[in-house]
Order: structure tokens, then sequence, then C-alpha cells
């Protein structure tokens, strides 16, 4: 195996392992009744099993890893100041009494850390993650402003199926090198 070969395939791995457990995360925030509940459980565990998948992937890719200590640097900014962001507007949201709309600033904020990354990792594809996350936000908040359906039940499905969807894309690109 190359080392692009490498970087590649551990770099798929890491994103399904990541993409994976947040998936798993995003598929636990909504209170659903039956039977899309159970619905959520089970992409819950397909997610998860992604993941597993994922760190499996990253474990068999041994070999020496290059790093780039300026796009770690980079990418450790990147996912800080999203973090800071969330949590800042979390706690904003809910002091003013607006907990209900924290999935969708999380969600956007989430969306939107994707397209620094482009360059940091390399994949463009982060691009139509981050505009589809970021429309699942606005899809949840036009929601919940409109109809009795919670915003976190929109954001929590449609988020943890693109996360499910991108992790499980990356793994099927790891497929197809070998």
């Amino acid at each position: 195996m190359s080392r692009l070969e490498f970087q590649s395939r551990r770099q798929a791995g890491l994103a399904a392992l990541y993409l994976g457990v947040f998936a798993t995360i995003w598929f636990s925030v909504p209170a659903a009744e039956q039977p899309l509940r159970a619905l959520l459980v089970v992409a819950s565990g397909a997610a998860l099993v992604t993941a597993v998948i994922g760190a499996v992937v990253v474990a068999r890719s041994r070999g020496p890893v290059a790093h780039d200590r300026a796009a770690d640097r980079r990418y450790l900014l990147i996912v800080l100041a999203e973090f800071a962001a969330a949590g800042l507007g979390a706690v904003v949201l809910a002091l003013v009494g607006w907990s209900e709309f924290i999935p969708v600033l999380v969600c956007a904020v989430v969306g939107l850390h994707f397209f620094p990354l482009v360059p940091v990792l390399r994949d463009p594809l982060l691009r139509l993650l981050g505009a589809a996350m970021c429309v699942v936000a606005l899809a949840g908040l036009v929601t919940a402003l409109a109809t009795a359906v919670s915003a976190g039940l929109v954001v929590g499905t449609g988020a943890g199926l693109l996360l499910l969807g991108y992790a499980v894309l990356a793994l099927l690109r790891t497929a197809r090198q070998r």
C-alpha cells in the first residue's frame, strides 16, 4: 500500500469513526413517539457500528503517519472554535428561554465548521455536508416556528442521517481503494 493510500484509508476510517459517533449522538436528541423512536434507535445502532468499522480501518492502517503540524493546528483551532460557538450559543439560548432552538444552533455551527475543514482535510465533499447540515438547521428552525413539531426532532434526525451517510460514504471510498 502506498503512503498516499495509507493516509487516505486512515483518514476515511477516522471520518467514519468520528461521524459515526456524532451521528449516534444526534439520533439521541429527538424525543419521538413510536414508531419513529424505534427507527432512531436502529439508526443510532447503525451509526455506532459504522464508527466501530471506522476504528477497525484506522487500526489496520498501520504505518508511518506523516503529521502536518500546521494542518493539525488549524484542525484543532477550527474544532475549538466550533465547540466554543456552539457552547456559548447554547448557554445564551438557554438563558433567554429558547432552549428548544439549541439543536438548530448546534447543527448550524457544525455545518459551518465543515467549510474551513475542506482545505485542512483535503476533502471537497465536506462542502456538501456542511451545506446540507445548514439546510437541516434551517428546516428545523422553520418547522419549529411554523408547526408543533420540535426543532430537535427535525435537526436530530436530519443531522444524524447526514453524518451517518457521510461516514458510510467514507468507508465505501476506502473499500474501493483495495
